[in-house]
């Protein structure tokens, strides 16, 4: 007779891989541009012991809403950033690259246990002269998180 040891089955969703005890997270917010400003459009905190995935991000520009056409947006600098630093390859851009009211760009990028992710506007100038200024913008965060268990006794490794 042959012994085998026992295996951990990880308890996934047969269709999508993810696992069973998904939570999915959604943050917006909106805000007026104003010259130097740095607005946190969007923020979502990981509970401890949980990681997750950033599944798509959507951003709103009055001028876009307008004119599909002004997909640029040289006077803002657009940034994903987890516990305080940028995230690649999201970190700094200067135009919509998911337009809000349409089908995002899945983005599937891996969040760490407790990972705070914003979503980030900075206001760097006033636009060309040739374009109208932006003066109201959006952004929105979607996502999963889940408990993890390799992090269960995370507390024993942190000072």
């Amino acid at each position: 007779m042959i012994a085998h040891e026992p295996v951990k089955v990880a308890a996934t969703c047969g269709r999508c891989g993810a696992p069973v005890d998904s939570r999915y997270f959604d943050e917006s917010g909106f805000a007026d541009v104003a010259p130097g400003a740095r607005l946190v459009l969007a923020r979502f905190e990981l509970p401890r012991r949980f990681c997750g995935l950033l599944d798509f991000f959507a951003q709103f520009t009055d001028q876009y809403a307008l004119n599909p056409a002004r997909v640029e947006t040289p006077e803002l600098d657009w940034s994903l950033v987890v516990n305080g630093y940028p995230l690649a390859p999201y970190g700094s851009f200067d135009r919509i690259l998911n337009p809000w009211g349409f089908g995002s760009f899945e983005t599937a990028i891996r969040l760490d246990d407790n990972a705070v992710l914003e979503f980030i506007v900075r206001v760097i100038g006033p636009p060309p002269a040739v374009l109208p200024a932006v003066t109201r913008i959006g952004g929105r965060i979607m996502g999963r998180y889940w408990y993890n268990d390799a992090c269960a006794d995370v507390d024993s490794y942190r000072s």
